[in-house]
């Protein structure tokens, strides 16, 4: 298995994993969901629509992403967060 650290990732995976891996903390980003739904969701799909214009998604991951995005949206405007207990 590729290790990450072990730098047996190529350049374009690990380029890959690193704009993944900010597109996630964006996702996770509870404060913005709770107090800005409607900026939280344009910076997913920024970050998405980003990743594709550089290539670092296929059509597919990006059309993901975007869903993914869509569904978070819809629960934030829902206030589920205001009815879960923070983790």
């Amino acid at each position: 298995m590729k290790s990450f650290q072990d730098g047996l990732l190529t350049p374009d995976e690990e380029r890959k994993l690193l704009a993944l891996s900010s597109w996630h903390d964006a996702l996770d980003d509870r404060a913005l969901r709770m107090n800005c739904p409607d900026v939280y969701h344009d910076e997913l799909l920024r970050h998405a629509d980003e990743m594709d214009r550089l290539k670092i998604v296929t059509w597919q991951e990006w059309r993901d992403l975007r869903i993914e995005a869509d569904q978070a949206y819809l629960r934030a405007v829902a206030g589920e967060d205001f009815t879960l207990r923070p983790k």
